[in-house]
């Protein structure tokens, strides 16, 4: 399944704004899928997880109370809402998807996805 990340951009500090990421060829209703990011020099971190039926969620530390991940399997999509965005928010960031091994599924780690996006940049700054 081929991934397209979308919705980054410029915005400042403060500001809010929604990534979405949806399948090419597939519908994403089958996957259990995750945000990452990347930001220069940085290795790829976690943002946040949601289950394949959207009830279960995970997010990191540091996002957390800041983004909400969430889904709409009709639409096949999956979509993160960052607020209070911080210049250390600035990188590209990415989703991934993977067949779920089971009931509930949430991946944190990079190495749990087998399928990425191309990423979509995101910058903070004044």
């Amino acid at each position: 399944v081929q991934l397209q990340a979308s919705g980054g951009g410029l915005v400042q500090p403060g500001g809010s704004l929604i990534l979405a990421c949806e399948a090419s060829e597939r519908s994403l209703s089958n996957y259990g899928t995750g945000w990452f990011r990347q930001a220069p020099g940085k290795e790829r971190e976690f943002v946040g997880a949601i289950s394949r039926g959207g009830g279960f969620t995970n997010v990191a530390d540091s996002v957390k109370g800041r983004f909400t991940i969430s889904r709409d399997n009709s639409k096949g999509a999956m979509f993160l809402h960052m607020n209070i965005l911080n210049p250390e928010d600035t990188a590209v960031y990415y989703c991934a998807a993977r067949l779920p091994p089971r009931l509930r599924w949430v991946g944190r780690k990079v190495s749990d996805y087998d399928h990425w996006g191309q990423g979509t940049l995101v910058t903070v700054s004044s």
